[in-house]
């Protein structure tokens, strides 16, 4: 049903509360390993294509130019683009759960078809497919996982979550070191298991997605409020069930009223994003720039730094792969509580502005020579300790400051502009800084990632949005929402921005 169609037949509804209710429980792991791997295999792809790269290159491989496999890497980004963007629509309208086993499906098809590639088109283009399904588990994983964890533990889930795309970058890491580097995987065909180990991963993770239900909140606004009571209700026995806990009905005051009005259009899409809730927009348009910018800046090109500047051999730079993983994992679980207790904008600003401030530092000790590879690293960690905390946020203020409806599709449009901006202009600017040879166009590099850094932490302090411990309904109020004025007449609210 469209926004144009006729109005469908209001109701009052608990699901909301009861879902934010509900104390921790095994449902809410599943949910956490079911949904939240997409971003270690995102990790694991990462590092393994880029540690593959110059077995590639071989003609015993594939052949592929130098060039050819940078192309590569440009085309699994556009891919991951492409699938946020359209993949978010089709959340939006057709359901979290029926999407995120498409996308998940169109990941497994295309990696595993790289493990088949005969050249550089047919890699490129399976290259292009896995792209399309990460991106696509972007938009459809982060909203359902933010609609089924309860409120009091979102924050610190979404940050766990985003954090496991570390592991697997730290696996990748120790798949290079040990596999590819010491020749148990040479430069045959032996490359293609590499492809084969994401592709049985990810059909691991479709087995366990069975066991996880649409999102009530999707059901419920796309006049299916039976289907919702069941799910919640499966949910509370489920949870009741691994808690050994009678669960306490929600107050009266915690109902709302739904006037469901199924999928909206794109021009209303973008009303609702960009007109409604305009502030928001902006806020998460610089999150997104300044966090992706600074990662993929750093992320990128500490191999070439390493190696460059400190002359470690290319295949050793891997270890120093694995510290880096492991600062950043650890700072996502050791800071991610305190953005529920502390708070969404001290715990924002704070972690941009550390890691801006302490980048900065670290830009001024390499430009004065007064670093070597091991506390150049060292600095690298601590950084991205404060750092990875930062960019989680970003993807976690996305998901919750816009209404329900628009919700897949907010998360795709600003994940695409920090890919953008981060994926495309900060490794090629870096690259060319560090290529230069020179440390003071390095400093200059560090000193704009850091710069970002900072204005992403004032425009959140005074921008930001207080949805710590908050049900989604309050932080954004849905479309469908349907509010009683004083005269006791229907009026629908302006969404979500009642903060701005």
């Amino acid at each position: 049903m469209s926004q144009n169609d006729t109005e469908a037949e209001q109701y009052e509804t608990k699901i909301p509360a009861r879902m934010d209710r509900l104390p921790w429980s095994r449902f809410h792991w599943l949910i956490i390993i079911a949904l939240g791997a997409t971003w270690l295999l995102d990790g694991l792809e990462i590092g393994l294509v880029g540690a593959i790269g110059p077995m590639l290159t071989s003609k015993s491989t594939l052949g592929l130019t130098s060039a050819q496999v940078g192309y590569a890497a440009s085309v699994y980004l556009i891919g991951e683009v492409c699938g946020a963007i359209g993949f978010g629509w089709l959340t939006d309208r057709y359901g979290r759960q029926k999407l995120f086993f498409i996308t998940m499906g169109v990941y497994l098809s295309g990696v595993a078809l790289t493990a088949l590639s005969i050249g550089f088109y047919s890699f490129a283009f399976f290259r292009f497919l896995a792209g399309l399904g990460i991106g696509g588990e972007y938009s459809a994983v982060y909203s359902a996982i933010d609609e089924l964890i309860p409120a009091d533990y979102r924050g610190h889930a979404d940050l766990a979550i985003s954090g496991s795309y570390w592991i697997g970058a730290a696996v990748a890491s120790v798949i290079t070191l040990f596999f590819l580097n010491s020749g148990v995987v040479t430069s045959g065909a032996n490359w293609r298991y590499v492809f084969g180990f994401g592709a049985a991963l990810a059909l691991l993770i479709l087995v366990l997605r069975r066991y996880v239900p649409e999102s009530p909140r999707w059901l419920m606004i796309h006049e299916q409020p039976d289907a919702a009571e069941e799910v919640v209700e499966d949910v509370e026995e489920r949870v009741e069930e691994s808690t050994d806990e009678e669960l306490e009905e929600p107050d009266e005051d915690d109902s709302m009223t739904i006037e469901p009005i199924g999928s909206i259009s794109l021009g209303n899409i973008v009303k609702t994003v960009f007109v409604d809730n305009f502030r928001r927009a902006v806020l998460c348009c610089i999150l997104f720039i300044t966090q992706a910018f600074l990662y993929n800046a750093i992320y990128f090109t500490y191999g070439l730094i390493l190696h460059q500047f400190y002359s470690i051999p290319k295949p050793d730079t891997a270890y120093y792969g694995i510290a880096f993983a492991a600062a950043n994992f650890i700072g996502a679980i050791a800071l991610g509580r305190f953005f529920d207790t502390v708070g969404r904008r001290p715990m924002i600003s704070g972690t941009y502005s550390v890691s801006g401030i302490l980048l900065a530092i670290t830009g001024f000790l390499f430009l004065n020579g007064m670093l070597t590879a091991l506390t150049q690293t060292i600095l690298w960690c601590v950084v991205f300790f404060f750092a990875t905390a930062a960019a989680s946020a970003a993807y976690l203020t996305v998901s919750e400051i816009f209404p329900m409806e628009v919700r897949a599709q907010a998360i795709a449009i600003f994940f695409a502009i920090g890919q953008a901006a981060g994926g495309v202009v900060a490794p090629a600017l870096f690259g060319n800084l560090i290529g230069s040879g020179e440390p003071i166009n390095v400093f200059y590099g560090y000193c704009i990632a850091a710069g970002l850094m900072l204005l992403g932490a004032i425009v959140e302090w005074f921008w930001g949005i207080d949805a710590a411990q908050k049900s989604l309904e309050e932080v954004s109020t849905p479309v469908s929402a349907f509010v009683s004025d004083s005269n006791e007449s229907g009026s629908r609210p302006s969404p979500g921005n009642s903060d701005d």
